[in-house]
C-alpha cells in the first residue's frame, strides 16, 4: 500500500552530534513535542561548465537545506544540549555570548494516507530563536517559537534520509531509537 499524499508534521526529535578522531557519533534522539510546521529549502544549485560551445558538464552543488522549524515551545533540553544555554543554581536558563552551539540531527515524520513518512537531516545547526509575543485580545492565540535551521552535508556527503513505501519494517520501527545510517547494498549487478 503506497501513500498518495502527506500532511501533518509530528514526532520531531533531535540527536546531538559528537565528533571523534574516527568521524562522528549521534546521541540518542530526544523528543521535541509541539511541532507546528517545518519548511526546508534546498541550498545549492547545479552549475554548468561550458566547453566546445555547449554545456559540457554539470557540477552538482548540494549544500543541504535551509529553513525553519516552528514549534509550540522549544524544550529546555534543546536549549541546553544544542543552543548551549546553561542552568544556574536557581534553575534559570542563561544565554552566554561566548557559548558555541552544537550540531545535531533532526528526525521527524509526516502522516500519509497509508503510513508515516520518516525523515532525518544529518548535520543541522540552529540559530538562536527570536523572542516575541503579543497581548491577548478577544481570544487567546498560541504564539509558537521558530528555529532557523541549516542542514549541511556530513564529511562523508550524507545530507538526509527518508523512509519510502518499501522501507524495511525493522529500520522503520527503530527510526527514533537511534539515528538511521545507510546500510551497504547486498548483492548488485
Amino acid at each position: 500500500m503506497k501513500n498518495k499524499v502527506k500532511y501533518n508534521i509530528s514526532n520531531v526529535h533531535y540527536a546531538l552530534i559528537t565528533t571523534t578522531d574516527e568521524g562522528f557519533n549521534f546521541g540518542v534522539p530526544v523528543p521535541m513535542p509541539g511541532a507546528v510546521s517545518i519548511s526546508l529549502d534546498p541550498n545549492g544549485e547545479p552549475e554548468a561548465f561550458y566547453a566546445d560551445g555547449i554545456e559540457y558538464y554539470t557540477i552538482s552543488n548540494n549544500m543541504g537545506y535551509d529553513g525553519d522549524l516552528e514549534i509550540a515551545l522549544i524544550p529546555d533540553s534543546f536549549r541546553t544540549d544544542i543552543l548551549k544555554e546553561t542552568v544556574d543554581a536557581n534553575n534559570v536558563l542563561i544565554e552566554n555570548a561566548n557559548s558555541e552551539t552544537s550540531n545535531f540531527a533532526i528526525l521527524f515524520e509526516f502522516d500519509g494516507d497509508k503510513h508515516k513518512i520518516r525523515h532525518v537531516m544529518y548535520n543541522c545547526s540552529a540559530a538562536r530563536p527570536s523572542l516575541a509575543g503579543q497581548t491577548n485580545e478577544e481570544s487567546r492565540e498560541v504564539q509558537p517559537e521558530t528555529l532557523s535551521l541549516s542542514s549541511r552535508p556530513l564529511p562523508n556527503g550524507l545530507v538526509k534520509a527518508r523512509t519510502g513505501n518499501d522501507t524495511n519494517t525493522e529500520a522503520y520501527s527503530a527510526w527514533y531509537s537511534q539515528v538511521y545510517l545507510p546500510v551497504e547494498e547486498v548483492g548488485g549487478p
